[in-house]
């Protein structure tokens, strides 16, 4: 097996083992509200440990009482690669779990659930879901983390593209969700549909910058694993397996239970509505673009 798969098994232990121990909290109190939070912590604590694995007890990785007989490892002895690909995941999940649970606990539910939380078989199935979503959007980082910090490349042009890509994904989503969150508050808005800000050329932007940010971040990661020499270490195989990430973010967000799911539920609150079929008509669903009135 390559040295950098060897990550993989007990990073994928603590990704499955958190979303079971949440669901049996959350099934026995009938209880969706801290769902997302979950899944955010569990992309922190996951990242926290691909990067810090190598500094853990090699027969004993969750032992917590061995940790204090470790010199702690100081940034400098991470590659810049694995602190930036580290430190945006970490930004990102901190930043969408505070914000989904503030929402959660404010409406009081959340409706993607209505249907499931008393049902623990099909409520079991999200949380397997989630666990499935951590694992292959943060592969690339998984195995950025993974690699010798001396046997990663300097950064270049294609790091920076990356980064950059990750930045404006990453102001979309939260202007996207800033906006939404203040039309909300309005209570002159009550049984309307949003159509300003970026939501009048995308209707869906919140979405559009998350999948943004995984393609930045993907492409930052790939630019250093396809540049290690030494496939013993990693597989250039491998390494390609990682643009699974932000297409299966996209899959999840266009195909799956994003934009299905919202989309069925406007149509059916507002579909009688000849302003919201116009909306319709000349917004894009996903990618921002505008058509003019004909």
């Amino acid at each position: 097996m390559a040295e950098a798969l060897q990550i993989m098994s007990p990073v994928l232990v603590i990704v499955f083992t958190i979303q079971m121990a949440c669901f049996v909290v959350a099934a026995i109190l009938q209880t969706e509200k801290f769902f997302d939070l979950a899944g955010s912590l569990t992309f922190i604590i996951c990242t926290l440990y691909s990067l810090y694995w190598r500094h853990f007890p090699r027969h004993y990785p969750f032992a917590l009482a061995s940790y204090s007989q470790l010199p702690p490892p100081f940034l400098s002895s991470f590659h810049p690669r694995q602190l930036l690909v580290s430190g945006t995941t970490i930004i990102w999940a901190t930043r969408l779990g505070i914000f989904m649970f503030s929402r959660v606990m404010q409406e009081g539910k959340d409706s993607r659930f209505d249907k499931v939380r008393s049902k623990p078989s099909t409520f079991f199935v999200y949380w397997f879901i989630q666990g499935v979503w951590v694992a292959a959007t943060i592969f690339p980082v998984f195995l950025v983390n993974a690699v010798p910090p001396e046997m990663l490349p300097p950064l270049e042009k294609l790091d920076y593209v990356g980064y950059t890509l990750w930045l404006t994904g990453f102001v979309f989503e939260i202007v996207a969700d800033l906006q939404k969150s203040a039309w909300r508050r309005n209570k002159n808005n009550k049984g309307k549909f949003i159509k300003e800000g970026l939501w009048s050329i995308s209707r869906h932007p919140n979405y559009f910058g998350e999948s943004v940010l995984w393609f930045g971040s993907w492409l930052s990661a790939i630019s250093g694993l396809l540049r290690v020499s030494d496939t013993r270490i990693l597989p250039r195989s491998v390494a390609g397996l990682t643009i699974i990430s932000p297409l299966f973010v996209t899959y999840v967000l266009t195909r799956l239970s994003g934009i299905p799911l919202l989309e069925r539920a406007s149509d059916k609150k507002f579909g009688h509505l000849a302003e919201y079929q116009d909306y319709k008509r000349r917004t894009s669903v996903f990618v921002p673009w505008w058509m003019p009135k004909m």
